[in-house]
């Protein structure tokens, strides 16, 4: 759930993190990446989410105008995502942080890792 201290401070920095500051939102964005993708993928790839805040933060990554939400109308319904272009413009970030995270960790606890990026 969006924070709306942090989404209307006067501060850039803590705006951003109000916008893209939880857990789940960065590893969404890096999982649908350049590609178009649907929500019953995204459920399958991304582990130990609830389907329930995967639309929560699917809504909230649309309206913050990082996602792109394409409905067609077919019969059954198909809905895909896509990253915005202020969407694509956070993938280097993200891999600027997983860079930083290669270069500063401690050896990995294999029983409790899981892939999100690869």
């Amino acid at each position: 759930m969006r924070d709306d201290r942090f989404c209307n401070s006067n501060c850039p920095f803590t705006r951003a993190i109000g916008t893209i500051g939880n857990k789940w939102k960065p590893i969404i964005i890096n999982v649908i990446g350049t590609r178009s993708i649907r929500f019953g993928q995204l459920d399958a790839i991304v582990p130990h989410i609830s389907r329930k805040v995967l639309t929560e933060q699917l809504k909230e990554l649309e309206e913050d105008g990082l996602l792109e939400r394409l409905a067609y109308k077919e019969i059954p319904p198909r809905v895909e995502y896509k990253l915005s272009e202020k969407g694509l413009a956070f993938l280097p970030i993200l891999e600027s942080i997983k860079e930083w995270t290669s270069k500063y960790e401690i050896a990995p606890n294999p029983k409790k890792s899981f892939q999100y990026f690869e």
